[in-house]
């Protein structure tokens, strides 16, 4: 064994900086980045939370602003839906889109699945609402018991096709039921649901309103007459109906409201029809 082979082994010198300098000692980046990245994940996480608890804001106060209003019963279900992100539309002041629905809404004795689209609405209450559309929708069951509360209608079993609504009932002739089939067509009239005949069978067989007339007399005025569902008494007075039509098995009832019925008192007391 030689002298040598018992010195320690010592690390290669760094090669010389081209310029004759030494190199300058790097640091790690990547600390930075994780402290970067917790500061986002935070700032997302806190916006998110915002934006949680401003939509339930928005959405717990506008449900029960409506169920006031309407003076529903307090177990129902009214949902609310805000379109977009609510905190920059609360810092602006205006709702873009807000959107108001609730199924068997009880409104007196009308009932029926509700739909409210508003638009622009201001966050203040302070100014009036852009566009509001209204649509309520009645299944034959809820028809039948508007139809029942009328004076004079017939007992009668009623049915929803498409375009007219049908009540089955009968002509007694001298102790002898005689089946007789109406179909009735409806349109908006002035806040009230205008039914009108647009056929009649009797036994089976289609005849004309005069026919009808000719053979069964007073009998036939029981069935053959218009018949008026005011629904306007049980609505805001700022809610107009614009159109009504037999859709499938469903009546359909479109409406619009007064934007300034966020602002004007006379507007959200009940209705009333001419």
């Amino acid at each position: 064994m030689t002298a040598g082979d018992t010195q320690p082994t010592r690390p290669l010198p760094d090669p010389p900086s081209p310029t004759g300098r030494p190199e300058p000692r790097r640091r790690r980046v990547w600390p930075w980045l994780v402290g970067v990245g917790v500061i986002v994940v935070l700032a997302v996480a806190a916006a998110i939370a915002g934006e949680w608890i401003a939509r339930e804001t928005v959405t717990r106060t506008v449900r029960a602003q409506v169920a006031d209003a309407l003076d529903v019963p307090a177990d129902q279900a009214i949902d609310v839906g805000v379109s977009g992100l609510v905190l920059p539309q609360l810092i602006m002041g205006t709702l873009e889109e807000l959107t108001i629905s609730g199924d068997d809404v009880a409104l007196g004795p009308l009932s029926g699945d509700v739909v409210v689209t508003a638009r622009d609405v201001p966050v203040r209450g302070d100014a009036p609402a852009g566009a509001i559309d209204a649509r309520l929708t009645l299944d034959g069951d809820q028809v039948a018991q508007l139809l029942a509360g009328l004076e004079d209608f017939p007992d009668a079993e009623i049915t929803l096709a498409e375009p007219d609504v049908r009540f089955d009932t009968a002509f007694d002739v001298f102790g002898l039921e005689i089946p007789v089939a109406v179909r009735l067509t409806p349109t908006a009239d002035e806040g009230a649901i205008a039914l009108s005949p647009a056929g009649i069978e009797v036994a089976g067989v289609e005849l004309t309103a005069d026919q009808v007339r000719d053979q069964f007399g007073l009998i036939a005025s029981a069935v053959l007459q218009d018949w008026t569902i005011c629904v306007a008494e049980y609505l805001p007075a700022g809610v107009t109906l614009e159109a009504i039509a037999v859709v499938g098995d469903r009546i359909v009832a479109d409406a619009t409201v007064d934007g300034a019925i966020t602002v004007d008192e006379s507007l959200q007391q009940p209705g009333t029809c001419a």
